[in-house]
């Protein structure tokens, strides 16, 4: 069964959120992941800092229930939230319900929503997250599934249909585009991004999406998957991805040190704030035939400054 693919207009109006004339301000939630969380939140902070465009601030979640409680970030205060929290192996480790409508209410009423890798993990019991992430990891008799055929169709597995969301060995994927659009614009058709995952049978209710690259799973299922993709979420915008794994145990992997990767999460996450982009794409973008890592000295050396 083939699924049309669902346009994905820009908005014609800059979000209520978005401050075009001035830097983006920008909140990432962390607290608690089975991925290095607190490595993935100061090397995101400083990518996107790095380009000139955001201030970024982090909340972090406190483990203590009773604090936890009380958490509530102001989300309204920002052009963009970046969500990088996942409780696949912690079920009890929830949001507090203030802040779970808090952020559905944020998006839906035009604010950007950055879903972080791993992030697309979590989250299983809440509805709106589903809707807003479009596409996760989730069991097989959950949701649908999208799979990209030889011809570039959309392929869209019901609910008990094919496998649970998975992934094989880390791998450098040839990231192909699938849909033009703004945050992709004078990128290559295709490019190479070093040690990522690429997930099979990514399932969700598959509402309102557009997807936007796709990658040969060369490691296990040896079919097509969507990489990226995005979500209309009221008059909000939801960018969601598996590229950015960050295992524990790593310190500066490939996977974020690919210039094709900081600029990919750089040009999105502007365009969630601003339903347009400006930056450039640079000119070690990496191409069909070569990645493009920037060296793990100057990573290391940038990043604690």
């Amino acid at each position: 069964m083939v699924l049309p693919v669902i346009a994905f207009a820009l908005l014609a109006k800059v979000s209520l959120y978005a401050q075009s004339d001035k830097v983006i301000p920008v909140l990432i939630v962390d607290g608690f992941s089975n991925h290095d969380w607190k490595q993935t939140t100061k090397l995101t902070r400083w990518i996107l800092e790095e380009s000139g465009l955001f201030n970024v601030d982090v909340s972090t979640i406190p483990m203590d229930s009773a604090e936890r409680a009380n958490w509530l970030p102001e989300f309204a205060k920002y052009s963009v939230v970046v969500q990088n929290t996942n409780n696949i192996n912690q079920p009890e480790l929830r949001w507090p319900l203030p802040a779970e409508k808090s952020l559905e209410k944020y998006v839906a009423s035009g604010g950007g929503l950055y879903i972080l890798h791993s992030a697309n993990n979590a989250f299983p019991h809440w509805a709106e997250y589903d809707k807003m992430i479009g596409l996760g990891w989730r069991p097989a008799a959950v949701g649908y599934a999208l799979e990209i055929d030889r011809d570039k169709e959309i392929i869209r597995y019901q609910p008990g249909e094919g496998e649970s969301t998975g992934h094989g060995e880390r791998f450098n994927a040839l990231i192909q585009v699938f849909t033009k659009h703004s945050i992709n614009q004078n990128f290559p058709d295709r490019w190479q991004t070093a040690n990522t995952e690429v997930y099979y049978f990514p399932r969700g209710p598959a509402e309102n999406l557009t997807v936007l690259s796709y990658a040969y799973d060369s490691t296990s299922t040896h079919r097509t998957w969507p990489v990226e993709w995005l979500v209309a979420y009221g008059e909000g915008r939801v960018y969601n991805s598996s590229l950015g794994h960050l295992w524990v145990g790593e310190t500066y992997p490939e996977a974020y040190r690919c210039v094709g990767y900081q600029t990919t999460m750089v040009r999105a996450t502007e365009w969630l704030a601003k339903g347009k982009v400006t930056y450039p794409v640079p000119k070690n973008f990496p191409t069909e035939n070569s990645l493009s890592l920037q060296a793990q000295e100057d990573f290391i050396k940038k990043s604690k400054q």
